[in-house]
């Protein structure tokens, strides 16, 4: 049956800014970079440290996301680190930023959320 998601979909409002963050600021590798001219839309395959994939598209006159981050649909996305206090202070010194670290009141683990360019939610969670 189901092993491992293979990748998440997100579509941005602007692409180089989006490419800069999820490359350049996050670190994620490129795999692929496809431009399709019949969509005037790019696609982008980044890798996740545990094989799985991070697809980023842009399409001319997407909808911004309605609410953040009660919005139905994907909530947010989570990446374990090993270290949530060093990722934060990785990230705030790029300029992203980074809500106050919670802990899990379920299973004592550290955790905190930013977002990326066009305002999707991203977790840490202490790995």
């Amino acid at each position: 049956m189901l092993k491992r998601i293979h990748h998440v979909a997100v579509i941005c409002s602007d692409y180089t800014r989006s490419k800069h963050f999820y490359t350049e600021i996050l670190g994620l590798r490129v795999i692929a970079e496809n431009y399709r001219a019949h969509r005037d839309s790019y696609k982008l395959d980044l890798a996740l440290p545990d094989g799985g994939q991070i697809e980023l598209f842009s399409f001319p006159g997407a909808p911004a996301r309605p609410s953040r981050p009660e919005a139905q649909g994907l909530r947010h996305l989570a990446f374990v680190v090993d270290d949530v206090e060093a990722t934060v202070a990785l990230l705030t010194g790029k300029g992203v930023s980074v809500e106050d670290i919670r802990t899990d009141e379920y299973t004592g683990k550290q955790f905190t959320f930013f977002a990326d360019p066009d305002g999707l939610p991203l977790e840490l969670y202490q790995g």
